[in-house]
């Protein structure tokens, strides 16, 4: 049976809402939840009748569904529905044979733009997903990804996501390097990853702070709040474009002057440490970099990363903190 956009929307919707331990949803409830959302997509949409609403449950609890584990509770002459899983979502279920289908004719599709100038992501997420949803017939994976199985925070990077999806407010119990453990109300506005970390940013209301930055293995654990969503402005993208890394200081970008050794250079050319990247090779074979950046802790870490290969020229400031960070390293030997 082949999901339509409609049915998604109706089966995430429904989703949400049998999730949402701070409200009783009826049947009533539930058909103005979805024919809400569909008049929101399509401003010309009848929505959907409640014979089309019990023949969703039905898709949704099959096994060529979700199996999700919907469930009616007795309120006197009416019931609500929950799912008796408390941590079920069917974003978090596993492919059945008809998504797994549809995606493998989606990516089939999508390799028909590769080699495009506007799609050479498809380049990297091509080889990916043959490997993952399995195009190609092989009984071992034959391409490694950089990811950290064991990374503490894993966990909770589906329920984050569906919060951001969903615009759900999340009370987080947050612990830092210290030890200490204090609870945070987060209005949550996007994932990423660094470094094989990932941490989310979003508004921490105790703070009034809109981009807030909270790495998931401090997240002790997480849970959904029944109040407004306050949403947030900020281009994601253009937040990150000007570091490198996840720290953002207040404070104005500067151009940053790193000389490479001649054995860095193709190294270096072949991949920027930054996008705003400009180059030259010297007489002498070394290569000259030139990078506008908000100085932070990752941009000196990944200096120090290249170790005796490259020379600080300019700013003076991240000169000085590079040479003292060397120096008390060489004072643990």
């Amino acid at each position: 049976m082949a999901i339509n956009k409609n049915a998604l929307l109706r089966y995430k919707v429904l989703d949400k809402c049998f999730r949402n331990n701070g409200r009783r949803y009826y049947i009533e409830d539930l058909l103005n939840e979805v024919n809400d959302a569909l008049l929101d997509e399509n401003p010309n949409s009848s929505g959907i009748q409640l014979r089309q609403l019990r023949e969703d449950f039905r898709m949704m609890k099959s096994e060529a569904g979700f199996n999700a584990p919907i469930d009616a509770i007795r309120d006197g002459k009416k019931a609500y529905y929950v799912y008796s899983e408390k941590d079920f979502s069917i974003n978090n279920s596993p492919l059945n044979e008809t998504e797994m289908g549809q995606l493998k004719n989606a990516i089939s599709l999508l390799r028909k733009f590769e080699g495009r100038q506007e799609f050479e992501w498809l380049n990297e997420l091509g080889p990916i997903l043959n490997d993952r949803i399995g195009q190609v017939d092989h009984s071992k994976p034959i391409i490694g990804f950089d990811s950290n199985l064991d990374y503490a925070g894993n966990q909770h990077i589906p329920e984050l996501f569906n919060a951001i999806l969903n615009k759900r407010v999340l009370e987080l119990v947050y612990k830092s390097f210290k030890g200490d453990s204090y609870t945070v109300t987060c209005h949550p506005y996007y994932l990423k990853q660094y470094n094989n970390r990932w941490f989310l940013f979003g508004r921490n209301e105790q703070n009034d702070h809109n981009q807030w930055n909270f790495p998931l293995d401090r997240i002790d654990s997480i849970t959904e709040l029944d109040q407004p969503y306050l949403t947030d402005s900020t281009d994601w993208e253009d937040y990150f474009f000007d570091i490198i890394g996840v720290t953002r200081k207040p404070i104005e970008l500067q151009e940053v002057v790193l000389e490479f050794n001649s054995e860095q250079v193709q190294y270096i050319q072949t991949k920027p440490i930054h996008p705003s990247q400009r180059e030259k090779i010297l007489e002498s074979g070394k290569l000259l970099v030139t990078i506008k950046v908000i100085p932070n802790f990752e941009l000196e870490a990944l200096i120090l990363s290249f170790g005796d290969n490259v020379n600080v020229i300019s700013p003076e400031s991240i000169k000085i903190k590079i040479f003292e960070r060397l120096k008390m390293a060489l004072n643990q030997y």
